[in-house]
């Protein structure tokens, strides 16, 4: 799938959704969010050609057959690419420990897309600024933050359990 097959599927269908990764560096982490891609429907991953993974046999094998099954669409500038997303229908929704609500009280129905930021830094300003709505997760424990892939696999699981209800 292209950039432009991506934009047009988002004008011309309902409850679609895709991920985008923010500057994802390690290849556990993005063969991992893949796999968890792959499992809940995302109908296409986003990541910038800079600064991020690319997909390679490592990848692929982590991913456990996401890497096939899921278009990874690798674009020059992210939040140009969002911005035209977000024009076909698509609301965005980062994710961020900025944020003032947590993702359980987002509704996650209709065609979303899901921001995730980089394991060391989270979400660039530029993505972030191009964001619809930021959401964080609630964290009860010490530790500070959630690992990039296990994140992902929570907010994607929301989405489903979200429209698993309606």
């Amino acid at each position: 799938m292209t950039e432009e097959e991506l934009y047009e599927r988002i004008r011309n269908s309902q409850n679609q959704l895709v991920l985008v990764l923010d500057c994802i560096e390690d290849p556990h982490n993005l063969g991992s969010c893949l796999r968890t891609a792959d499992a809940v429907g995302v109908v296409a991953v986003v990541t910038p050609k800079h600064k991020a993974a690319s997909i390679t046999e490592s990848v692929r094998r982590i991913a456990s057959g996401g890497a096939e099954s899921v278009p990874v669409i690798q674009v020059t500038n992210l939040a140009q690419s969002m911005t035209k997303m977000k024009e076909a229908g698509l609301f965005l929704i980062g994710t961020s420990d900025q944020a003032d609500h947590a993702l359980y009280q987002s509704n996650l129905n209709g065609s979303i897309g899901i921001v995730m930021g980089s394991e060391g830094s989270g979400l660039r300003r530029l993505t972030m600024d191009t964001c619809d709505e930021l959401v964080k997760i609630p964290m009860e424990g010490f530790v500070p933050c959630l690992n990039i892939s296990v994140a992902t696999g929570v907010c994607l699981y929301e989405v489903v359990r979200q429209r698993n209800l309606t």
